[in-house]
């Protein structure tokens, strides 16, 4: 199963849980940047399942003719993130614009990286980014290890973690929400199994534990 960074504390759960209801069943993930993971289902990489954190990532291995029609699961919303307690007074999105704080974004290439562009354009704002990570994790990772003043994350990786960082939400985000889809693919050498994931991922326990983790509805 080949699954968005966002996605890493919420389906590992969602991994175990299908795992106890259907015994002899083993369910492993990769996690990545969802326009890497796309590149590789295109190339021949591997999986049964996608699940991407944009339309525009699916788009990509739908257009391949790699995978099965997608069903929309969650949305996300972006957030700053900022080291616990705000050490450096990060007020807005307009500290983004600040040549003297330091910032980190994803690149603009995945998924929270293309939302940040939609923000910052909604709000009229040029971002002077330190650096560009390609995933969402390792830019979470920069803010919760001090190596920037803030960043843009999504609202459940503020969550996922936890004391180590704070995040301030801000009324652009709105302008800039993403919708994840999940697919089977059609090169799966366990297609049962992975609709059965896909399934359970889409069932009223699995929508439980993506809400618990901050996802919101499609």
């Amino acid at each position: 199963m080949l699954a968005a960074a966002s996605l890493t504390e919420a389906f590992s759960q969602i991994g175990k849980d299908f795992e106890a209801k259907n015994p002899g069943r083993k369910v492993t993930f990769s996690f990545g940047s969802s326009a890497t993971l796309a590149t590789q289902i295109v190339q021949g990489a591997p999986a049964d399942v996608f699940a991407a954190a944009s339309p525009a990532t699916m788009k990509t291995v739908t257009a391949a003719g790699a995978a099965n029609t997608p069903k929309d699961f969650v949305s996300n919303t972006l957030e700053i993130a900022v080291p616990k307690g705000n050490p450096h007074k990060i007020t807005g999105l307009q500290d983004f614009a600040d040549e003297s704080k330091r910032i980190a974004l994803c690149a603009p290439q995945v998924p929270c990286g293309a939302a940040a562009v939609r923000v910052f354009a909604e709000a009229k704002i040029v971002p002077k980014p330190d650096t560009l990570e390609q995933d969402v994790k390792a830019t979470l990772q920069k803010v919760a290890s001090d190596e920037v003043d803030a960043a843009l994350v999504y609202h459940t990786d503020v969550l996922s973690a936890g004391n180590q960082v704070d995040g301030i939400e801000f009324p652009e985000a709105q302008q800039a929400i993403n919708v994840y889809p999940i697919a089977t693919l059609k090169d799966s050498k366990n297609p049962a199994l992975a609709q059965a994931f896909v399934d359970y991922v889409l069932s009223p326990e699995g929508h439980a534990v993506l809400a618990k983790a901050g996802f919101a509805q499609p």
